[in-house]
Parts: C-alpha cells; sequence; structure tokens
C-alpha cells in the first residue's frame, strides 16, 4: 500500500516531466492495473519493453524527488497541519471562537495542498 502511494504521489508531482507516451504506458500499468501483457498489445511494444518503460519511469519520478523533494515537502506539510489541527483541538485554554477560526484556518491550508 505504501509503494503505492508513494508511487501516486511522486506522479502527481513529476508525471508532467515525462514523455506523453511514457506517461500513457506508466498510468495505464500503474494505475489502472493492466498487465505488461495487455499494455505491450495495447501499445504495440513488447511486454519486456513495457516493463521497462515502468522501471525507467519510476527512476526518472524518484530522480526527480530526489533533486526537488516535493514530495517530501508536501508529506511534511501535511504531517506539520494534522499536528497543528490536533493541538489546537487539546488546547483548553483558546476560547472556542478562536479554535473555530484557527480549525478553519487549518481545513483551508488543508484543502489547499490536498
Amino acid at each position: 500500500m505504501e509503494e503505492i502511494y508513494e508511487r501516486t504521489l511522486l506522479y502527481d508531482f513529476y508525471g508532467e516531466l515525462l514523455t506523453p507516451r511514457r506517461r500513457e504506458i506508466y498510468s495505464a500499468v500503474v494505475f489502472d492495473d493492466m498487465s505488461l501483457s495487455e499494455a505491450a498489445e495495447a501499445f504495440g511494444v513488447s511486454r519486456q519493453g513495457i516493463h521497462d518503460i515502468v522501471k525507467k519511469c519510476d527512476e526518472a519520478l524518484q530522480e526527480y524527488e530526489d533533486k526537488l523533494h516535493l514530495g517530501a515537502q508536501f508529506r511534511n506539510a501535511r504531517k506539520i497541519l494534522e499536528d497543528l489541527s490536533e493541538e489546537i483541538r487539546e488546547a483548553g485554554d483558546i476560547p472556542e471562537e478562536k479554535r473555530g477560526q484557527l480549525m478553519a484556518s487549518v481545513r483551508e491550508l488543508q484543502e489547499t495542498i490536498g
């Protein structure tokens, strides 16, 4: 499950940097659960060719992450917002109106980053 989440996250951030053909093949195999054989037939490429494309896409996406760190920054921002939300809920010395305003701001940020 973690691998699927990581692949999805990296693809969301860096997928547009892949060529359109690689993006289409990668999406079909990884996200649409198309088998290598099905993809080979659909795209007119050998099964081994499909395997190599998916592997090279995974490597490219990871290289982009290693250089740009957008996925790590995204995960960190989500964690900070989750922690902040929990702190606001547990804080007993915040007036209820202010607590509501703070929670609304946290929700807005969570929606903004996804």
